[in-house]
């Protein structure tokens, strides 16, 4: 009996490692060589645009606050410590995904954006998130948020990079 729980044990970490790592997710193959058309009626840009940083997904032009908006800043903030913070730090180093720091001047509000709210198709069609991906080995979850909480997530990461 005793072995039969080992067993079960293994098998379940080793599955959930699996997993956890991206080992189940085949959707990968072959999506960077052709970059997919945007629907009609919809905005965003397809993989490859070299010229164009803003991803794929509704962002087109994010407005930016100045100064920072207190209010999105302290709900940013929240949905971190619930959402974010378990897999990202604010500093530059990585944990699971990577650290915070600097992701402002990195990317694009609109890339940002749509990385927040369409994390799937960033991974799967946008050149930049394949690139975290390889690095990170582990594919974000969507965490479903909405456009005001992510909006607000962008604004505490510009908090975080000092901006006013």
């Amino acid at each position: 009996m005793h072995y039969k729980h080992f067993f079960s044990i293994t098998f379940t970490a080793g599955i959930l490692f699996i997993y956890g790592c991206g080992g189940g997710s085949t959707q990968q193959a072959d999506t960077r060589e052709t970059p997919a058309a945007t629907p009609a009626g919809e905005t965003g840009t397809t993989a490859g645009t070299a010229d164009d940083k803003k991803g794929i997904g509704k962002f087109t032009d994010v407005p930016l606050t100045h100064p920072l908006d207190a209010k999105m800043v302290t709900a940013g903030e929240k949905t971190y410590d619930v959402k974010c913070g378990s897999c990202h730090k604010l500093s530059e180093e990585k944990l699971v995904g990577p650290g915070w720091k600097g992701v402002t001047d990195r990317r694009t509000p609109e890339w940002i954006m749509n990385f927040i709210t369409n994390v799937d198709e960033m991974l799967n069609k946008d050149a930049e998130a394949q690139a975290m991906l390889e690095i990170c080995m582990v594919r974000m979850p969507n965490q479903n948020l909405s456009d005001e909480e992510a909006r607000a997530v962008l604004e505490f990461m510009r908090k975080n990079d000092g901006k006013n």
